[in-house]
């Protein structure tokens, strides 16, 4: 009887599934209209006292996103005080949506993937539907990737799209 062969483990092809760069952190939301009067207006004291006040310390270890859900001129400041508070208790922020969140998220946690397993290495990028923003998370894998990868392909090991191909 033959031997089973896993060809594409003995290809040396170095598989990488998007999915491992999902971020993992809670989420939360800050809305700038629960502070608003009347949820239109944004009025310096008592947003100044909200700020003193408000319990930033449940923040602690999770990723925060600032922003207004209601058509409300906001000003500058005002973000830049909710930020100042949240850098004492998070380095995972944004002045944005959920979805900007989320990029910073997994923009952060591809920086920090060593390259050097990856020298001179042909790499395939397995895609994910239920990453937020594949396209994103993709390119910024092979920004990351491409400086040290001898070829970077996407898809499976058994049918792949070439990316890049050092010359």
């Amino acid at each position: 009887m033959d031997e089973i062969v896993n060809r594409v483990k003995e290809s040396g092809l170095i598989s990488i599934d998007l999915a491992s760069f999902k971020p993992t952190m809670v989420i939360e939301a800050i809305d700038i209209a629960d502070v608003l009067w009347q949820r239109l207006v944004l009025k310096e004291k008592d947003f100044r006292t909200w700020i003193k006040e408000h319990d930033w310390s449940k923040y602690s270890g999770k990723a925060v996103f600032v922003h207004c859900s209601e058509d409300a001129i906001v000003p500058t400041w005002a973000y830049m005080l909710i930020g100042s508070q949240l850098e004492e208790v998070t380095p995972h922020y944004i002045i944005g949506t959920k979805i900007d969140l989320e990029k910073m998220l997994i923009q952060q946690r591809i920086a920090s993937e060593d390259r050097t397993k990856y020298q001179d290495g042909r790499i395939i990028i397995k895609g994910c539907a239920d990453i937020s923003a594949p396209a994103f998370a993709m390119s910024e894998l092979v920004r990351h990737l491409q400086p040290v990868a001898k070829s970077i392909m996407y898809g499976e090991p058994c049918s792949t799209v070439p990316v890049f191909k050092r010359k």
